[in-house]
């Protein structure tokens, strides 16, 4: 063992600067593994990072208006209780209507200071708070909330009030846009929330008001215990709602399966090809050393000494690069401009980081050794010092399509550079060398697959089943033909197609579905067709993915349902793409529902919107169209309206491309030793070293391209099937994935061609000044 510890510390002084790049290398690879970790998080628990940002509330309590609700007296008991951490107000409240441009949405107005409160903490992403100055009456909407209104900083809404000398009608300034951990705004389940200053209140509501009181826990599993005590200490009578934590968390995260199944996904993938890289860097070092392994079988050292030899330096170079790279991240890794820095800044208080940053390098560095024991097995077999020229890679001759191609003149770097890139030392070798860089540039193509997915949901809301761009709801129901007449000559608007939405029982009653009926035969609804076709006869219907998992049949099937008491059997003629209710949802035509009930009239009507038409000035021109009784609502975007997952999308491939440099730099020094040789017997023949040095950054930048256009092409196929079988699990149904632009592609090959070509200027100038000696110990 003192013998296999001597040449160890023997090797390390002798080669510092290959130890240094192993190291380096692990380091790289395990701080971008954590780093995706980092981003994972924040992506897929957006609850969580909003109420550990805003040290949000677990539990608020909502007070009746007036006497009978409470004040900070009452509240004041709270604090002393053992489970609560912090308290959070109590505020003032007064439940309104806001609307804007003909959009309508209720809201409850908290009054709150000029400086936020420290517990329940709103987080700003547009504007700026109230402040005294400026205008009189400002608001700060929730931004699902001000979504809803297409209202923005430095625009007025309009609010309504009914008190008990009827309703009060005012204009409020929008100042700010924030986010909450506390249920968003939906329309007709949940009103949203506008913090306001209490003057502004007073002169809204001076009378009847309700009060609202937020409870941060010590632990989160104590909130129905904590519940219990401070109702009763608060009195039930005086408690109208009560909200926790686990229906905020459910109502902003339902949303996020898809995104959440993909980023899991993504995030083994990133592991395993982190792991391959390292791995292919261990395995090239180890190869690199044979005559080395040869001297030392010579002079007497067993198989099993240099298989300890290498599994303890190279588990050591993993150990300490696993150690440099969380160390750096941990320490750095905040300050990193842009989403990654904020996601490592906040990792910490997200549940799972402890694990992530303890299991991600443990995982990788076992990963590393197991790559590392095939490796040293392999040099344990090496022959001693008479047969060490076998250690190195037999050169192969020129093909005979190489030499036609010298012939008809074509350029010998470019000849040479192609036989050293695919056939020299070997192509099973070769082809490994490519696939594996191919490996992080595929996972690169599926994130760029997952990006122009969600993009799509802005772009073109249609393919996936947003047609209709908003809904107008009137408070007293038209003539179906004349109020889509009506809406019809709204500038902007293409189509005005009649639809009325119910709750439905499945056989045995055991759940509840949606039943839609959308357009007539004469003006059909544009439903986005994934399989099948769209309904256009009697008792025709097309169903989400969601509805026929749950009911267990298939296209081209009957299903019964009861609607109202009143059964309805339909024939499901297509699979649709449906983001509402987890693709739970049946659609037909009015003209079906109304064979059940002739007196059926539309409860909405669906806008399609011409190209370019602007959803937010079309909907105002349809409130002044229809005198201002009409209800607007913008559609639900599926993807929730944010650039979150697509920032955390592209920070992914950023820590990808850091990998496949590391790969790429690995293949590039292999590959440098291994046709150590071939480079002296090029000179030999009369090649300049201009012209060797050509050779090996040709040789990369083919190797680069080769590895691109497989990467690309693997990465696309894959990413489609990925991304719509996720969509498929969560209901959406598949059909939705979308390739990136061919042109965003070809750029991703050009880049990683040049950095190839980039990647092997340096070690191509140092070949070209290198005396080489016809050695079997000659390394690069």
């Amino acid at each position: 063992m003192r013998a296999t510890w001597r040449w160890v510390h023997s090797d390390l002084r002798t080669h510092r600067g290959e130890a240094l790049f192993a190291v380096l290398a692990s380091a790289g690879v395990i701080a971008s593994l954590l780093l995706a970790a980092a981003l994972l998080g924040y992506a897929v628990s957006p609850w969580q990072r909003v109420f550990q940002q805003s040290q949000g509330s677990h539990v608020w309590l909502h007070g009746r208006e007036g006497r009978e609700g409470f004040d900070a007296a009452a509240v004041a008991p709270l604090a002393a209780l053992d489970e609560v951490a912090a308290v959070s107000g109590p505020f003032r409240t007064a439940a309104a209507t806001l609307e804007t441009g003909g959009t309508r949405a209720g809201v409850v107005l908290r009054a709150t200071g000029a400086r936020p409160p420290d517990t329940a903490r709103p987080l700003l992403t547009e504007g700026r708070w109230l402040t005294t100055d400026g205008p009189r009456d400002q608001v700060v909407l929730e931004r699902t909330l001000a979504r809803t209104l297409w209202a923005e900083p430095g625009e007025t809404v309009t609010v309504t009030l009914t008190g008990r000398r009827g309703p009060t009608t005012r204009t409020l300034h929008v100042v700010g846009v924030a986010e909450t951990a506390e249920p968003r705004y939906r329309a007709g389940q949940g009103d949203g929330v506008g913090w306001l200053l209490p003057e502004t209140l007073d002169r809204l509501a001076p009378a009847a008001t309700g009060q609202s009181v937020g409870l941060r826990l010590k632990d989160a599993d104590d909130t129905d215990y904590t519940v219990q005590r401070a109702v009763t200490l608060l009195g039930a009578e005086r408690i109208d709602q009560v909200t926790t934590w686990q229906r905020a968390k459910a109502d902003l995260g339902g949303d996020d399966r898809l995104l959440g199944q993909i980023f899991a996904a993504f995030g083994l993938a990133a592991l395993l090809a982190a792991a391959v890289a390292v791995a292919g860097a261990v395995r090239a070092r180890i190869r690199g050393q044979a005559g080395d392994i040869a001297v030392l079988k010579a002079v007497g050292f067993t198989p099993g000494q240099v298989i300890r030899g290498f599994l303890l330096q190279h588990l050591g170079f993993a150990v300490a690069g696993a150690a440099l790279g969380t160390a750096a991240t941990l320490a750095c890794g905040r300050w990193i401009p842009g989403r990654v820095g904020a996601a490592v800044a906040l990792w910490p208080r997200l549940p799972g980081h402890r694990l992530a940053v303890t299991g991600v390098p443990v995982v990788a560095v076992l990963l590393i050794a197991a790559a590392t024991a095939l490796a040293a097995w392999r040099a344990g077999r090496v022959p001693p010092v008479p047969a060490a020229r076998q250690a190195h890679p037999v050169a192969r001759p020129l093909s005979a399509l190489g030499r036609r191609a010298l012939g008809r003149r074509l350029s010998p770097v470019f000849v040479l550079g192609w036989r050293s890139a695919f056939t020299a030392p070997g192509r099973a070798r070769a082809l490994g060398a490519t696939a594996r860089l191919a490996l992080p540039i595929a996972l690169m193509t599926v994130a760029l697959v997952a990006w122009s997915t969600l993009g799509q949901f802005r772009t073109d809301p249609a393919r996936v089943g947003r047609a209709a761009a908003l809904t107008v709801r009137t408070a007293e129901p038209r003539p179906a033909a004349a109020a889509a007449a009506a809406l019809e000559a709204v500038p902007g608007v293409a189509d005005a197609v009649p639809g009325a939405e119910f709750p439905a029982l499945v056989p045995g009653q055991t759940a509840t579905i949606t039943l839609r009926g959308l357009g007539t035969a004469d003006d059909p609804y544009p439903h986005a067709i994934a399989e099948g076709r769209a309904p256009t006869g009697p008792d025709e219907a097309v169903a989400g993915q969601g509805l026929l998992d749950l009911l267990g049949v298939r296209v081209g099937e009957w299903v019964r349902m009861t609607v109202g008491g009143r059964p309805q059997i339909l024939h499901l003629v297509g699979r649709s793409i449906e983001p509402d209710h987890g693709g739970r949802v049946v659609s037909t035509t009015l003209d079906t529902l109304r064979d059940g009930a002739p007196d059926l009239r539309p409860a909405f009507h669906a806008l399609v919107l011409r190209p370019g038409a602007d959803p937010r000035r079309t909907a105002a021109a349809v409130a002044a169209a229809t005198g201002g009784d009409a209800e607007v609502r913008a559609t639900a975007d599926p993807a929730g309206g944010e650039d979150a997952p697509r920032g955390v999308l592209a920070a992914l491939a950023a820590v990808l491309a850091l990998i496949a440099l590391v790969e790429l730099l690995t293949l590039i020094g292999t590959g440098v030793r291994d046709r150590a040789r071939d480079l002296l017997a090029l000179r030999a023949i009369g090649l300049t070293p201009r012209q060797i040095g050509a050779v090996v950054v040709t040789a990369a930048a083919l190797t680069a391209l080769a590895a691109a256009v497989l990467g690309t092409a693997l990465g696309a196929a894959l990413g489609h099937r990925l991304v719509d079988a996720e969509a498929a699990a969560t209901g959406l149904g598949a059909g939705v994935a979308r390739l990136p632009d061919p042109l965003l592609l070809g750029a991703l090959v050009l880049a990683a061609t040049a950095t190839g070509a980039l990647a092997a200027l340096a070690p191509a100038v140092r070949t070209a000044r290198h005396r080489l000696a016809d050695s079997p110990g000659e390394t690069f």
